[in-house]
């Protein structure tokens, strides 16, 4: 009997899991902003530019990234991470992964990921936020390679400080995250989360299925497009 409560509850906090990601990732898929189909990628490029944007017109948060900006290799940026909570939670969202070019210092085109996780507790309640994740290592970058990671479990992840003296701070994490809601910079931990390749929207945005070291590594494909995106990472970075 006790056997067989167990296995009842264990059934029912997988399928809470599964609605809970569900409602959240299912909502946020079916935005025309980020469908799989073409040319809603670039509705994605241009958020994603508008979200670097933002975040610039913050001076703390400007020399925050500057400051990061001398020794990172690329950036992760989700325009919109939605986090939806009733009894479970689920969180998720779409990004692009650009990288900056070691020798020239130019940003490479984008590769697209969907990012999730779930979480158990009481949690009653729903947020928007934009991200900006700071990849400051190769390890942390090679990470992005996979078809799917989770992030800190082997790169370590740390929250950022806003504001200038990152290196007094001991900032050492391989990738250091920032997060702006609702106007204001907040701390959201994202240890654990899920980040997966998302081949029909790279497919889609250049054409042809591609690997993302084909977009950043080869420099195969590419999409003029995305020039503005790269001028803003190029302007905040540098």
């Amino acid at each position: 009997m006790i056997t067989d409560l167990r296995r009842l509850g264990m059934r029912f906090r997988a399928a809470a899991v599964g609605m809970a990601v569900c409602a959240v990732l299912g909502g946020y898929a079916a935005s025309p902003a980020l469908s799989a189909d073409a040319p809603d990628q670039q509705q994605v490029v241009d958020k994603a530019k508008m979200t670097l944007d933002s975040f610039g017109e913050d001076e703390g948060m400007k020399a925050a990234l500057k400051e990061l900006g001398k020794e990172s290799k690329a950036l992760f940026i989700i325009p919109q991470f939605m986090r939806g909570a009733f009894i479970f939670g689920g969180a998720g969202g779409s990004g692009v992964l650009i990288v900056r070019d070691e020798k020239s210092g130019k940003w490479s085109d984008p590769v697209f990921y969907n990012i999730g996780s779930a979480s158990f507790g009481l949690q009653i309640g729903a947020d928007v936020s934009e991200m900006v994740l700071v990849v400051r290592t190769q390890k942390g970058l090679e990470e992005f390679y996979t078809n799917d990671f989770k992030l800190g479990a082997n790169a370590g992840m740390a929250v950022g400080p806003v504001g200038a003296g990152i290196a007094a701070k001991g900032i050492s994490a391989d990738i250091v995250s920032y997060a702006k809601k609702k106007g204001a910079f907040a701390g959201i931990a994202l240890d654990g989360s899920g980040v997966t390749v998302s081949n029909d929207s790279n497919k889609a945005y250049y054409g042809r299925e591609v690997r993302p070291t084909d977009v950043i590594v080869k420099k195969e494909v590419g999409n003029p497009k995305s020039l503005k995106l790269r001028e803003s990472a190029e302007k905040l970075m540098k």
